[in-house]
């Protein structure tokens, strides 16, 4: 299985160490050439506005597009944004996902936190039911999911910070900066059903 990471800015280099952990062959993406023969691609945490106009100057956008109507796309934190359908402001986005998403919802970078959050998809990648420890950095909130999206994890206000849609999924988190690699391991399995 060959999983690529979008390595325009951000935090790429963490998911590609996570991957090769897992003994997965992972692959920096920054051309249209480097989607070939990938099972799946995740885009990083960084900032969404630069991913999205380095997405635009590299002539990304419309391959990404047809890449993640195939095949996964898993989108952490600014690469939740960049999946979306709405923003709520003007930026490039891919329009896979149908969420709405709020920009750094929690605040600035000292309002950063950590949570036990209850993720009950992530069970079948554990022995026994355990909450995921998730790291939020000037994190975006899914402000809402519509039509086939689905929530997979909120706070314990409500407040969704995890949702699937198909083979596409978003979280609001950096599981790339945990030891604990359940969502990597939930993704991945989205790759190898696309797989076969």
């Amino acid at each position: 299985m060959r999983i690529g990471v979008l390595a325009l800015q951000g935090d790429f280099a963490e998911h590609i160490a996570v991957l090769r952990r897992m003994g997965v062959e992972a692959e920096e993406v920054r051309l249209p050439q480097h989607l070939h023969s990938l099972d799946g691609l995740i885009i990083p945490g960084g900032e969404s506005t630069t991913i999205g106009k380095l997405a635009v100057a590299y002539d990304l956008i419309e391959p990404l597009r047809d890449f993640g109507k195939e095949k996964p796309i898993w989108g952490t934190c600014a690469g939740a944004i960049f999946l979306s359908k709405d923003a709520r402001r003007q930026q490039p986005l891919l329009n896979l996902m149908d969420i709405t998403v709020e920009r750094n919802a929690f605040g600035r970078q000292v309002d950063s936190f950590e949570i036990d959050l209850d993720v009950p998809v992530l069970n079948q990648f554990s022995s026994e039911p355990r909450p995921y420890h998730a790291v939020f950095i000037r994190a975006p909130l899914i402000a809402s999911v519509e039509k086939d999206a689905q929530p997979l994890a909120c706070l314990p206000d409500g407040r969704i910070v995890a949702a699937r849609q198909g083979h596409l999924l978003a979280t609001s988190f950096h599981p790339e900066l945990t030891s604990d690699d359940r969502f990597h391991r939930y993704f991945l399995s989205f790759a190898e059903k696309a797989e076969s």
